[in-house]
């Protein structure tokens, strides 16, 4: 049993549940929101149906919060005693958070500052965090924790069925995701995150229920006959589906040991639009590490 005083710091983009994020050793750095009229902290000040109201007249943009924000966050660290920081952040293929809280964690040598870049987004990021709270509350090691994180970090995998292309293309985060091909013959593409953590198509499907069907069947893939898995399922204002697809993953896959369900994060939102499902697993290979 490890005496380590580790704290967790994610991004807000890593839609960490809530019963998580409520943790006293993990903290969020929120993203922001920004309008032409006002600037929004995600999850605080603004909520996701707030930003489905406003999409028809303004697309707002997303950016990281201020470098001084993070190093606060960081002097909190230190000031509430603890020494190691595992910071797990929402792929650096896809948002600068992984730099900005590289370059702030330099200036604090008094902490051990463990930088996990998932290469994933939403909670197929965040559910790398659980893992660590979990291996954290198992009494693991500080550095056997960030073995079995940096072993596991392509063990987590999500599929999105998205609605429509419009806004990662307005958002530039169109990746590697064909926009034009999708727009034209309404097909609804199945994206995820490759292994450099950049958007690429994995499969397209002709109308909304074929694409949902096959991201199931795409999950199921990807488990295999692996034993130990968590499933996950994220919308945006697309909970009807979302339940469904609740169920549907637990019959696939009944080996699972939960199955987490929540929205999307106001600042991916933008990014994604309504509609968005995602679905996906976290296969993992050590129960625990006490090392």
């Amino acid at each position: 049993m490890t005496s380590e005083k580790i704290a967790i710091l994610v991004d807000s983009g890593c839609d960490v549940p809530e019963t998580i994020a409520q943790a006293e050793n993990l903290y969020v750095i929120p993203l922001k929101i920004i309008y032409k009229d006002a600037e929004y902290t995600d999850k605080l000040d603004i909520t996701a149906e707030e930003i489905y109201d406003r999409l028809p007249i303004e697309i707002p943009k997303t950016s990281l919060p201020e470098g001084a924000y993070i190093q606060k966050i960081f002097e909190q660290i230190v000031a509430d005693g603890y020494e190691k920081v595992l910071a797990i952040t929402i792929s650096s293929g896809l948002s600068g958070t992984f730099n900005s809280v590289r370059l702030v964690a330099q200036d604090f040598p008094m902490l051990e500052t463990f930088m996990f870049d998932t290469k994933n987004i939403g909670i197929g990021a965040g559910v790398h965090a659980i893992r660590a709270a979990e291996l954290i509350a198992s009494g693991s090691s500080f550095d056997a924790i960030t073995k079995v994180l940096a072993s596991e970090v392509k063990n987590s995998k999500i599929f999105f069925s998205v609605a429509t292309l419009e806004y990662l293309q307005k958002g530039g985060r169109i990746g590697l995701v064909s926009s034009i091909v999708g727009n034209m013959l309404n097909l609804n593409p199945i994206i995820s995150c490759n292994d450099d953590g950049i958007y690429y198509t994995v499969a397209k499907s002709r109308g909304r229920k074929k694409s949902l069907e096959k991201a199931v069947k795409l999950v199921k893939a990807y488990v295999g006959n692996h034993q130990k898995v968590r499933l996950f399922v994220a919308h945006g204002n697309a909970a009807k589906e979302a339940l469904i697809l609740v169920d549907a993953l637990k019959a696939a896959i009944p080996q699972a040991i939960e199955v987490l369900y929540g929205q999307i994060s106001p600042a991916l939102l933008v990014h994604t639009g309504p509609g968005l499902i995602g679905i996906g697993a976290q296969i993992w290979l050590f129960v625990n590490c006490s090392g």
